[in-house]
């Protein structure tokens, strides 16, 4: 008897100094397991107008997800709460307006937003109405130009380039009609609201409509418009659409890989092929 409590002694005290060399405490990792740790997720969130913008980001969602980036993207119908809610903190991102709206927006309402890339922009083209061709313009031929002051200018660069008209040296993007100093063909000017410019092109020789207005009437600008502005112009490196954060928040990560994403030739595949010219890349 006296042998068996020294043996079963002797059983426990071995026991217990493997469970010592193990470290007992270490928990069995089942079969199939990972040792590595799981990345914690990071949410962007983004503000964005419907078309095209939010259609873009929707383009990079799953390779941000790879790198552990949720992107939630909200959709926004105006142009003032996207900015509001960067600056408040209550979004991360936003996509939707072009650096002179981003400058007068800070200044008028005392923001701290800045843009960290150039992704699109929505050219303004020229279409037919009565007229078919520019080479078929009649003389005292009626154009129809956006009546807002920045459209209107980015308008009549464009008819210059056509080489219809000639605008006043330095006029540039605050030209309005008085500052034409050579007109050959005598065109006449009818200012609309921009919206209305793709319902009047029948009642005008040729129409000049922006990207967006184009694409919800279902204009096609490679294939209806006469001309359009070219990526290389003042226009569409001045009005190209940007992705904004709040000061400060340049360089983080997420932010960064965003803009990778989104300047990359995926990217730039779909908008080219999506849009039919309504919306450009500019990357």
């Amino acid at each position: 008897m006296k042998k068996k409590l020294i043996a079963l002694s002797l059983a426990v005290v071995l026991v217990l100094a493997l469970a010592a060399c193990t470290g007992g405490t270490e928990p069995t990792q089942q079969p199939g397991a990972s040792n590595t740790p799981k990345t914690e997720t990071v949410k962007l969130k983004v503000a964005a107008s419907a078309t095209p913008h939010a259609e873009i980001l929707a383009q990079v969602k799953d390779e941000l997800a790879e790198q552990g980036i949720d992107l939630v993207v909200t959709e926004y119908g105006d142009y003032v709460i996207p900015n509001t809610a960067v600056e408040d903190g209550d979004e991360d991102v936003n996509y939707f307006q072009h650096q002179p709206y981003l400058d007068q927006f800070n200044a008028e309402n005392n923001t701290h937003l800045v843009s960290v890339a150039a992704i699109h922009y929505e050219p303004l083209g020229i279409y037919p109405g009565k007229t078919a061709a520019l080479a078929d313009l009649p003389d005292g031929a009626l154009i129809g130009v956006p009546n807002d002051a920045t459209n209107e200018a980015r308008a009549l660069q464009l008819l210059e380039a056509q080489g219809l008209i000639k605008v006043r040296e330095g006029a540039g993007l605050n030209a309005t009609p008085n500052d034409i100093v050579d007109n050959p063909r005598n065109l006449k000017f009818k200012e609309l609201e921009a919206a209305m410019l793709p319902n009047v092109t029948t009642e005008m020789d040729l129409a000049v409509i922006n990207g967006n207005y184009a694409l919800q009437a279902g204009f096609s600008s490679a294939k209806d418009a006469l001309a359009l502005e070219d990526a290389q112009s003042e226009a569409a490196q001045t009005f190209a659409n940007v992705i904004v954060v709040k000061e400060g928040n340049e360089n983080n990560e997420a932010v960064k890989a965003l803009v990778k994403a989104l300047q990359s030739d995926k990217v730039k595949d779909y908008i080219n092929s999506t849009y039919e010219g309504n919306v450009q890349p500019i990357f």
